[in-house]
C-alpha cells in the first residue's frame, strides 16, 4: 500500500490540497456560425440603390429657334452666391427686386411661390438654378436637396451654371449685396 506523504508545506495538518482545472470552451463553432449568419444577412439584404436627380441644362449648341419660352408668371429664379446666401425673384429679371436668403429660410419660398404659382395660374412652377463663381458645390447640392424636399412638381428643374448668362441686373444686384 502507498502511504500518503502529508509532510509537505501544509502544516503537517494532513490534508491533501487538490489542483484546480481551468474550464476551456472551445468557440470554434461559435465563429463558424457567427460568419454564417453575417454571409446569410449580406446575401439577403438589398442594398439601397444611389438615386440621381434628373436636371436639365441648356444645350451649347442650341439654335434660337429650339429655345422653349417660360410664361414670366410661372417662373422661379434662384441665385446662389458666396457666403451661403440665396437671391430669388420670381418672374423676369429686372421687373421684380430679388429677395435674399439662407438656406434656412428658402423651403418656406419655395412652398410659398409653388403655391401661388399654382393658385394665380394653375400650372406648375418652373425653377431656374444659377450657382454663380461664390457658390460651392454644397449650397447646389442643398438647394436641389431643398427642391426636392418640397416636392415640386416639376420634371427638372432647370440649371444654367454658365457666368455668362447671368444677367447684367442680376450681376449688379448680387454686387450691390455682397453676394458675388
Amino acid at each position: 500500500m502507498a502511504e500518503l506523504d502529508t509532510s509537505s508545506n501544509d502544516g503537517g495538518k494532513g490534508k491533501v490540497r487538490s489542483k484546480k482545472q481551468s474550464t476551456k470552451v472551445d468557440l470554434t463553432a461559435m465563429v463558424d456560425l457567427a460568419f454564417l449568419l453575417i454571409t446569410f444577412f449580406m446575401l439577403t439584404t438589398s442594398l439601397s440603390k444611389p438615386q440621381a436627380m434628373d436636371i436639365a441644362k441648356p444645350d451649347k449648341d442650341a439654335k434660337d429657334e429650339n429655345r422653349l419660352e417660360l410664361r414670366e408668371s410661372q417662373t422661379m429664379t434662384i441665385l446662389l452666391g458666396k457666403n451661403d446666401r440665396i437671391a430669388w425673384y420670381m418672374g423676369e429679371a429686372g421687373k421684380t427686386p430679388p429677395t435674399i436668403e439662407g438656406f434656412n429660410d428658402i423651403r418656406a419660398s419655395l412652398l410659398k411661390n409653388k403655391k401661388e404659382v399654382k393658385e394665380s395660374t394653375g400650372r406648375d412652377i418652373v425653377i431656374i438654378v444659377k450657382p454663380t463663381d461664390g457658390a460651392t458645390y454644397k449650397n447646389f447640392v442643398d438647394i436641389m436637396d431643398e427642391i426636392n424636399i418640397t416636392k415640386t412638381n416639376i420634371s427638372a428643374p432647370a440649371v444654367d451654371d454658365d457666368p455668362k448668362h447671368l444677367l447684367d441686373s442680376e450681376r449688379d444686384f448680387m454686387k450691390s449685396k455682397g453676394i458675388l
